[in-house]
């Protein structure tokens, strides 16, 4: 489901069987100034004595052509892991209450580390965001829509079990 805005045109005419309706699709671009704020993405994530990880965003919001900057660390690493994908997620909510619908969307996927990393290994990661057709973050448009965008970091191991960890960024459309 997608947000749309459109302009309807009926005319109306007293003798004729139907009425004349037109409708033109029309788009809505929203500028936002750059952020005053914006604290860079660091996280620690790890399953009890198997896996340690800290990963590091440069920041949280970014313009529309903008790059993810990061890197990911291995602190411990006591299971074998096959590899390491990252994939940016647009997730959008429609609706409210007992009628909410969410729609996940990845955007892309890719493979960020082959093989099993060793303790104190460095994964640097740069997406370009201008590579993608993306529309700002919304947040709860009156109350019955919201888009926003996550980035997804996924560890497979060789037994295909995956860990996974979900960070929300924020993206705006600067002039």
């Amino acid at each position: 489901m997608a947000l749309i805005y459109f302009l309807r045109v009926t005319i109306v005419v007293r003798k004729a069987i139907t009425n004349t309706v037109k409708e033109l699709d029309f788009w809505v671009q929203n500028y936002q100034p750059e952020p005053e704020i914006n604290n860079n993405i660091k996280m620690e994530v790890g399953i009890e004595d198997s896996l340690h990880i800290e990963f590091e965003y440069d920041k949280s919001k970014y313009h529309l052509k903008d790059a993810i900057v990061g890197k990911i660390y291995f602190l411990l690493v006591r299971i074998k892991i096959k590899y390491m994908e990252i994939a940016l997620i647009k997730r959008e909510t429609t609706g409210s209450g007992p009628n909410l619908f969410n729609e996940n969307e990845t955007l892309t996927k890719f493979e960020i580390m082959d093989g099993n990393p060793v303790r104190g290994e460095l994964i640097p990661v740069r997406l370009f965001l201008s590579e993608f057709d993306l529309t700002p973050t919304y947040r709860t448009v009156h109350n019955k829509f919201s888009l926003k965008y996550y980035l997804n970091l996924v560890l497979v191991d060789e037994d295909d079990k995956r860990y996974f960890k979900q960070q929300e960024i924020t993206l705006w459309r600067k002039k």
